[in-house]
């Protein structure tokens, strides 16, 4: 009985150092994830792990992937990516001003909805009207998101929107910009990862970003206060892209694997971790004695979609002048949206 027992224990012993040394050596394939955000923020914790754990699933080990940060600025992405220092990243399109156009669609205000939701419409309605502006040429586009609504988070209380008239608003660019000249605040432009040290020196009173940015960002400890607006002032758009000489490089097994990873699965699952981590920011937000949330008004948010409508306006003539049908890009959108 006790030889049995041994040669039970070596066989369980030698396959579980098979199942290792496999698993060590299972991967052909390390991509490099480049990221901008701080390794506790949600891209970077939740979003790229799962990815990660897709391509292993989808190529059966052979495709892994690691995140480096700090190997370029968040303007830079996109250049860093078809330069090939890294073979993946997620850029955010207003930080470069002009090179995005059609993009601004998603950002506009609005839309009613999860940025599940959102992500999901904005990568069909990309197939459908923006692929042909070609705005990502140089690289392989896998993945479309956008994250929450919008909101302004500032160290003074706001509780209406006559009071953001005046104010120094850090922007990222895109819609966001257009809805802070529509409501006379004063942009200022800044990289996420830069925010917390813009408003705790006061270079500016407040900031447009999601509602994950208070525990993301830590905005929690520099704008205490929160002006939530129903929808969103606007959303943010992001791509996340791949190097098209890496892809290529790949067999022709694993890029199918990849494929099948690659768009709607992977901007359903990016959108999805942008609610979780908006629900995380509202929970740390109420959990700070020193924090608060305040509504926008019926009134304020009628004299909001007024202001819209001038924003929608100059958007979509932007959009038309790159040969996008941007206002048939709106409505599928937002029918898209209300099917969730």
């Amino acid at each position: 009985m006790h030889l049995i027992r041994k040669i039970k224990f070596l066989i369980v012993c030698g396959l579980s150092i098979s199942s290792i040394a496999f698993s060590a050596m299972a991967a052909d394939v390390t991509l490099i994830i480049s990221s901008w955000a701080p390794p506790s923020h949600g891209m970077n914790a939740s979003m790229f792990p799962k990815l990660i754990k897709m391509m292993e699933e989808a190529t059966e080990g052979r495709v892994t992937a690691k995140i480096k940060y700090k190997l370029g600025s968040p303007p830079a992405q996109f250049d860093l990516i078809q330069d090939g220092v890294a073979d993946i990243t997620w850029i955010f399109h207003g930080y470069n001003p002009g090179r995005y156009v059609a993009t601004k669609v998603v950002e506009l205000p609005g839309y009613a909805g999860s940025a599940k939701a959102a992500s999901i419409a904005y990568w069909k309605a990309h197939q459908k009207f923006f692929a042909s502006a070609n705005e990502h040429k140089g690289v392989k586009l896998i993945g479309l998101m956008t994250h929450g609504p919008g909101q302004l988070h500032s160290a003074r209380k706001v509780t209406s929107l006559s009071e953001i008239q005046g104010m120094k608003l850090r922007l990222g660019g895109g819609v966001s910009g257009d809805v802070g000249d529509a409501l006379g605040a004063t942009g200022i432009r800044v990289p996420a990862p830069k925010v917390y040290e813009t408003l705790a020196s006061k270079a500016a009173d407040g900031v447009m970003m999601p509602m994950e940015s208070k525990k993301g960002f830590k905005l929690t400890e520099v704008a205490q206060n929160t002006y939530i607006m129903p929808g969103g002032f606007y959303r943010g758009s992001f791509a996340v892209i791949m190097n098209q000489e890496k892809f290529n490089s790949l067999s022709a097994k694993d890029q199918n694997a990849l494929n099948g990873v690659f768009g709607l699965p992977l901007s359903t699952m990016a959108g999805r971790v942008w609610d979780s981590i908006d629900g995380a920011g509202f929970g740390v937000t109420k959990a700070a004695s020193d924090n608060s949330i305040n509504h926008a008004t019926s009134i304020d948010q009628a004299e909001f979609t007024k202001m819209s409508k001038k924003i929608v306006s100059k958007v979509l003539k932007e959009v038309s002048a790159k040969g996008v049908d941007g206002k048939a890009a709106q409505a599928f959108i937002a029918a898209e949206m209300a099917k969730f």
